[in-house]
């Protein structure tokens, strides 16, 4: 059974019958390949549920501010799909600030969830972030295979055949 993928703002089912991973991190502008992309389409053909926050359709007439419907919409599908998540996803990439990253971060550490963070040379929070990660005990590297190869780890470790 190949993955299913649910982008905001589609709105979450009641149950999830397999495995989720949330997708939290970096956002590149278009036409930049994104790093959401590229993790799904490797974990594509395992039966899991990945959720994707990532909106294209996002652009800078949003008010992020509770008068703004479509906002007050795209943070409640994040924070619902962190809370359901079994294995949430944190990326930093180097060129981005990523302070919504940071808060869902901290967030999700602590909480027993399995989390892995990939954090790329040159994040201007990188020591923090690889700090805490240490002390929480969280699975922690710097490039995207090494992020596929941990959240496969964890999928085995929930009962996700990952092998074929």
């Amino acid at each position: 059974m190949p993955a299913l993928i649910i982008k905001a703002p589609t709105p979450l089912p009641p149950s999830l019958s397999s495995p989720t991973i949330f997708l939290s991190g970096t956002i590149s502008p278009p036409p930049a390949p994104t790093w959401q992309s590229t993790l799904s389409t490797s974990l594509s053909h395992l039966a899991v549920t990945i959720l994707n926050p990532l909106r294209p359709d996002w652009d800078a007439s949003w008010r992020e501010n509770r008068s703004d419907a479509r906002f007050v919409t795209q943070v409640n599908w994040e924070l619902d799909g962190l809370e359901r998540a079994d294995v949430v996803v944190v990326y930093f990439g180097a060129e981005a600030k990523a302070p919504v990253t940071l808060l869902e971060l901290g967030l999700v550490v602590g909480r027993g969830k399995r989390v892995v963070v990939c954090c790329e040379d040159g994040f201007w929070k990188r020591g923090n972030v690889e700090l805490l990660c240490e002390k929480m005990g969280v699975a922690y590297v710097g490039s995207l295979e090494e992020l596929r190869r941990v959240v496969v780890g964890m999928l085995r470790e929930l009962g996700v055949s990952v092998d074929g």
